[in-house]
Parts: structure tokens; sequence; C-alpha cells
């Protein structure tokens, strides 16, 4: 079957109304959950996995992948209202979103949010559609040498959103990636820096770890300073437009974030949350005027949103072709497929073309619901700025708390939510960034893992690294960015 006629069948079958009834049930939910703190896409997927039972195939992979991209989206909303972020990999959406927000332009900000999630989208399709074959080879061309080589560059390219030093960047880099080695060793099963907890086997909740980074260190600090604190105005259509300077800064990030969001997305591992870190390091490291980053730039939202967008697309290539989930979400739809006897991988596009194409179309029919359903509720987000402090503040811990407690139903976790939050708003008056911990967090345990692989594969040597094309290209990489950084450094000094 040829692409065209592909993309007509699924059109066909994603346009039925009792599939079409799934994509939209799936895209609102999913804006839901993303826009509730500390509940995101993994928890909803998990809760409608058993309904899938008595659904089609196609329309609950239809579903759940609709709950998959809303919550990118819902994610956004939180994080650029409250500075606490319904996703992970919308943690640093936050970073000029919500700075954009205090500022008064939190209409502009959730605009150039929603326009760059449908643009990312639409270019992810674009590239699932062209280059699913290509990428799902150019995936299996990678080993455990080029995913670490891969994943150090990216730590070491975000460092630079961390602090105008990069020494500040790379300390909660490894902290960060100190904290993902808490918990069972999966090779030896060692217990490793658990202190003879048990709650801590399993190594520390990222969601916990997100909330209180994020979100209780910003309840405490607003507390602590009231002058902080200020209720929004209300805010018109008139208020959300854009201004000419908005639309010529927003295109570029927008294009940029969505290639690098196309191309993480489709390799096992990595996916929206690097591309989101990778897209701000980018446009910070190309504008000229990277002193604006942090203080409300709208390019530090578009970029990181087209390409968290993008990259959720793309992440079906390696789930649906190679059978191999990049994530836990992915895993969980890799679930739901194998719950009704369908077998991802190669021949999957030769053995069921009317699922692979039906999904493919109800991602543009998803996305552009999506912008049409949540451009009038625009003013409904930015009205939650008007909610006094006293009040809005308690119903934030309580998000949070409640959040937290969903994972994995321990009141430790509450507890541990706490003490994160406020070492978060130490770190945030020391100047050190919280999201770029997060980021060493998520990656370092996949760097481990990979980098272990490499070495037992070579027997210890790690010339692998270099022995590799694909990996020494990232070493090459990683050493011009240090010095780069040490030749910045001394300018600066001078």
């Amino acid at each position: 079957m040829s692409t065209w006629d592909g993309l007509l069948t699924g059109l066909s079958f994603a346009l039925q109304p009792g599939v079409l009834i799934y994509c939209v049930l799936g895209v609102m939910l999913g804006t839901f959950v993303g826009v509730l703190p500390g509940i995101g896409a993994m928890a909803a997927i998990s809760l409608l996995l058993p309904i899938t039972y008595y659904i089609s195939a196609e329309a609950a992979l239809i579903m759940l992948a609709g709950v998959y991209y809303g919550a990118q989206y819902g994610g956004a909303v939180a994080s650029i209202l409250l500075r606490l972020p319904g996703t992970p990999q919308s943690a640093v959406t936050a970073l000029d979103g919500y700075p954009m927000a205090r500022s008064g332009r939190a209409g502009v900000a959730l605009f150039a949010a929603m326009a760059s999630s449908f643009v990312g989208s639409m270019l992810g399709i674009l590239v699932l559609v062209l280059l699913a074959g290509w990428l799902s080879r150019a995936a299996t061309a990678f080993g455990a040498a080029d995913y670490a080589a891969m994943m150090v560059l990216g730590l070491v390219a975000a460092s630079t959103i961390g602090s105008e030093r990069p020494a500040k960047g790379f300390a909660m880099i490894a902290l960060g990636m100190l904290l993902g080695c808490i918990g069972t060793d999966v090779n030896s099963g060692t217990m490793r820096f658990t202190f003879g907890r048990t709650e801590l086997l399993d190594g520390v909740n990222l969601v916990a770890l997100a909330m209180g980074l994020f979100g209780v260190a910003e309840v405490i600090g607003n507390v602590r300073d009231p002058d902080r604190q200020g209720v929004a105005e209300r805010i018109g259509l008139r208020q959300m437009a854009p201004r000419r300077e908005d639309l010529r800064r927003m295109p570029l990030p927008m294009l940029r974030g969505a290639s690098l969001g196309s191309f993480f997305g489709a390799l096992p591992g990595t996916g929206s949350t690097l591309s989101s870190f990778l897209s701000y390091a980018l446009e910070r490291r190309v504008a000229r005027q990277p002193e604006r980053f942090g203080h409300g730039a709208i390019e530090g939202v578009s970029g990181p949103e087209a390409a968290n967008n993008s990259a959720a697309i793309t992440a079906f290539v390696p789930t649906l072709t190679l059978g191999i989930p990049g994530d836990p979400i992915m895993a969980l739809m890799l679930g739901a497929l194998v719950i009704h006897g369908v077998q991802p991988g190669p021949m999957m596009l030769e053995a069921r073309p009317e699922m692979f194409w039906g999904l493919v179309a109800s991602f543009g029919i998803g996305n552009l619901l999506l912008l049409v359903l949540n451009l009038p509720l625009i003013g409904i987000w930015v009205s939650m700025l008007r909610i006094p402090f006293r009040l809005l503040y308690p119903a934030i811990l309580i998000f949070v708390c409640l959040g937290v407690y969903s994972v994995r139903g321990l009141t430790f976790d509450i507890v541990a939510v706490a003490g994160i939050g406020l070492a978060g708003y130490l770190l945030a008056l020391a100047r050190f960034s919280p999201a770029l911990l997060l980021l060493g967090f998520v990656l370092g345990p996949l760097i481990e893992t990979n980098l272990r692989r490499a070495l037992l594969i070579s027997r210890g040597d790690p010339m692998v690294f270099l022995e590799r094309p694909i990996s020494a290209g990232f070493v090459l990489a990683i050493a011009a960015l240090l010095l780069l950084s040490a030749w910045q450094a001394l300018r600066r000094r001078r």
C-alpha cells in the first residue's frame, strides 16, 4: 500500500463516528489530566487500560494516543500559569512561560504554547508519514555506546540553560544523576543509597521530584515573599493576541524544536523530556540576547513545546515498527496492543495497515480538535490567576499531595515532596537550576544502563566510544561544547 493510499484508508477509518468519539474523548481527557498537577498521561492511561478490553484495538489505541498528546498541551498550561509542570517534559516551559504570566502576558504565553504544540505535532505527523520506515532503520543502527554518548551530549548541551556559569549547571546535573542512582541496581540487585528504607527500593518518585522542585518550592517562595503575590487582570481576546514582534520570534524556534523532537522522539529512551530541554538550550545559544531567557522570552515557550509535541508523535515509530517502547507510556501502548492480540513490529504496516494509518490520521484530527477546543478555553485557564493566593496555594498543595500519592500509594512520597520542595526553594535562592537537576535525574539511569551495556559488550574497553562512528561523532560534539564553554568563561573573565 502506498503512502497516499494508506492516508486515505486511515482518514476514512478515523472519521467514522464510532472512532471519532474516542479521539475527542482522548484529547479532552488528556488536556484535563495534563492541567492537573501530578496526574499526567501515565496515570490516566493506566486507569483507562482495562476499558480497552471492551472496544476495538484501533479505537483503543486512538483514544490512549489522544490522552498522551493531549496531556502534552495540558501540562504546559499548569507550567505557564502556576510554574507547576503537569508533565515532566513541560518543566522547561515554566522557565519563560511563568515569567510571561507574571508580567501580564499569560494569554500570549498560552497561545504560543498552543500554536507551537499544533505546529510541532503536525510536523511530527509529516515526519512519521514520510520517514517512518527510514527512522525505524536508523533507530536500529544505534547501539548502547551511541545512546550513552548521545545522552551525555544532551546533558552537556542542556547545562547552558542552568546559569551563565556552566559549573552551576554541571553541579545540578551531577546531583540529579546521583539521585537517579538511588534504588535497586538492575544488574546486581544491590540496594544503593536507600538507607534501609524500603520505600526507596524503586528509587525516588519522579512525580514527587518534579512537583517538589517546581510546585512546592514556588509556594514556599510566594508565602515567604508577599510582594511576589498578585491577582491577574481580566484578559480578553485582544490581550491574548500576540504582538507582531512575538509572531516574528515564534516560527524559527517552532521549526527547530519540531525538528529536534521528531528525531529524538524516534529514538527509544529519549523522547519528549530530552527534546524540550535541548530545544531550550539551542534557542538560548542562537539568541542574540540570551539574557532574555528566564525572564519571559517567547522563544523559550515556542521551541520546547514544539519539540515535546513532535517527539510525542514520532515516539510511536519504535513502538509500532520495532515493538520497542521508548518510555513507560509507550510500554502501556504496547500493552494495549498485546491485550488485543496485535503484534507490533516491522510487519505491522503490512499486517494491520488500517491500524497504523488510522492512528496517523487520528493524530492530525486530534491535534486539530485540540486547537479548536482549547482556543476558546484560554480565557478560562488565564482566569485561574485571579484566584486569591490564600486559596490557590492550599489547593496547589492538595493537588500535589494527591498526584504524588496516586503514583505509588505511599505516604513517604508526600513527606519526600515537602523536603524536595524546601531544597528546591533553597536552590532557587542560590540561582541553581532545578530543571537541570530533573533532567539529570531522568537521563542518569539511562546513561548508566547503556554505559555498562557498552562496556560489557566491549569487555571493558572504553575505546568502543571512538570506534563506532555514531558515538565518535557525539564524543567530538561533547568535546567541542566543553571547549566552547571554557572559551566563553575565559572571555567573561577578561
